[in-house]
């Protein structure tokens, strides 16, 4: 049993499998794999493409339905409330499931209201297609906003989150409000595994750098996703819970943020920066 982070009836686990970039029989074979090591997660979009991979991996592994958490995202073009709607309709149907776990806005899009996307967000959990909803890469703003409009809970808010960029202020605004936080890119594409400070924490607990970096996270209570077509990397990014890190070496690692951390380009407009 992994553990799980709570957010208004959710119960989220800790750790997920990224499938970003991941397609056909590769994505298929990692979510099958994942799922018999241990992992209770998953984590797709319609604008991954993989939708009926995941399905497959899901269905392949023998894991039971209600077993796994699975979320999925309507990108930034289908935020008009019909285009919304025919969007999570067409995720379910091609993840073959009645439902999904946790349905979230992928990026925002400053042409279409708000209003209008969280009013089709919030109708889709009372239809039954998501059994939870929420955000993701929203500001300090646009969190606020949303939980304006919502008339449903909003569970969740997911960013980008790595040691090299400070997430605080999106972090603490989604926390207030009750918001559970997933770190998408939680090792930096890679780039966490020669890194000399993380690797010398690491080598304290008998780790590697990406351990040390998923398991800085995770004791934040961040959800992490990491994204591998690897099987042994699901092994080790799935080992992170027979250590913890002291407040030294947290300080530590959370000095490694800087000004030119981020690694998704911003998808928004300028006004919504924090």
């Amino acid at each position: 049993m992994t553990a799980i982070v709570e957010s208004h009836g959710a119960r989220i686990p800790l750790i997920g499998l990224g499938t970003w970039d991941l397609r056909g029989k590769t994505c298929a074979k990692m979510v099958e794999e994942a799922l018999k090591l241990g992992y209770r997660h998953i984590d797709t979009a319609a604008m991954y493409g993989n939708e009926e991979a995941v399905g497959e991996g899901l269905r392949a592994s023998g894991v039971p339905r209600d077993e796994v958490f699975i979320t999925t995202k309507v990108w930034s073009s289908d935020l008009r409330a019909r285009d919304f709607e025919r969007s999570a309709r067409d995720s379910i149907r091609k993840l073959k499931l009645p439902s999904v776990d946790l349905l979230l806005i992928h990026w925002p899009n400053p042409s279409i209201p708000l209003k209008e996307t969280i009013g089709a967000l919030c109708k889709m959990k009372r239809e039954g297609v998501a059994r939870h909803i929420g955000v993701s890469n929203f500001t300090v703003a646009l969190i606020e906003e949303a939980v304006g409009y919502a008339t449903e809970p909003l569970v969740n808010n997911q960013i980008e989150c790595h040691p090299y960029l400070d997430q605080g202020k999106p972090i603490a605004a989604s926390r207030k409000h009750g918001l559970s936080v997933t770190a998408y890119s939680p090792i930096a594409r890679g780039r966490v595994k020669g890194d000399a400070v993380l690797a010398r924490i690491g080598k304290a607990h008998g780790k590697t750098a990406v351990q040390v970096c998923l398991r800085y996270l995770v004791q934040h209570e961040v959800i992490v996703i990491p994204r591998t077509s690897r099987s042994e990397r699901l092994t080790e990014n799935f080992a992170i819970f027979d250590f913890k890190l002291t407040p030294a070496e947290m300080k530590e690692i959370a000095g490694l943020a800087h000004p030119g951390g981020r690694i998704v380009e911003w998808g928004g407009s300028p006004e919504w920066d924090d």
